[in-house]
């Protein structure tokens, strides 16, 4: 009886080796771009929330505002189509001299590294440091690309002849304080809430 079991049981171990030898050789296996992007945007410290539709966002906005006391509080945005968001729930935004948080769409959302890409078309001439420490960042899971290259190629197909300025990308939504990377020094860090729409 023993024998068998050492027969068998050489038999499956050569038979694991070679498959983990085979293994070594094929191409890994590619992690889908929507599951690649939520795993590195959490990672960054971003706080993603999944909408299937246009009601459960405008839950999801009511949520994270009772979730930070934001009512009757001035918040900033500058894109008309957001404004409703922001009057329905009482908040002033014209002209804040202290705004708690940004409303806002974007250009694209980054898989390989977790970032948001931005554009004038939502910032204006604004640079990261000079926008609120709180954004809030309203995207569809049709805006998911894999690279920044395929982000930008497709801010070129969507502007055509004119491509807006002050194109960025943001992606520390966490303190770095306690780290020692020197890429991070001198980049204010966010607290980002990112409602994905779902729009497939």
């Amino acid at each position: 009886m023993n024998i068998f079991k050492k027969i068998l049981s050489s038999f499956t171990s050569s038979r694991q080796n070679n498959d983990q030898e085979e293994s070594k050789y094929l191409p890994e296996k590619e992690i889908p771009v929507d599951e690649q992007f939520t795993h590195n945007f959490k990672v960054n410290g971003g706080k993603f929330l999944y909408c299937e539709n246009e009601e459960e966002l405008e839950e999801n906005f009511i949520s994270i505002l009772q979730e930070n006391d934001w009512f009757e509080v001035e918040a900033l945005t500058f894109e008309k189509d957001l404004q409703h968001y922001l009057i329905e729930n009482k908040l002033s935004f014209k002209n804040p001299s202290n705004p708690m948080f940004l409303l806002t769409n974007c250009e694209g959302l980054i898989a390989q590294d977790g970032s948001i890409l931005f554009s004038s078309k939502q910032l204006l001439h604004y640079k990261a440091n000079d926008l609120p420490k709180n954004i809030v960042v309203i995207a569809k899971a049709s805006q998911i690309t894999r690279s920044k290259s395929d982000g930008l190629r497709n801010i070129k197909m969507r502007y055509a002849n004119e491509i807006p300025t002050n194109i960025t990308t943001m992606q520390h939504f966490k303190d770095s304080s306690t780290t020692d990377d020197f890429l991070q020094y001198g980049i204010q860090t966010k607290n980002f809430y990112l409602m994905l729409l779902e729009d497939f």
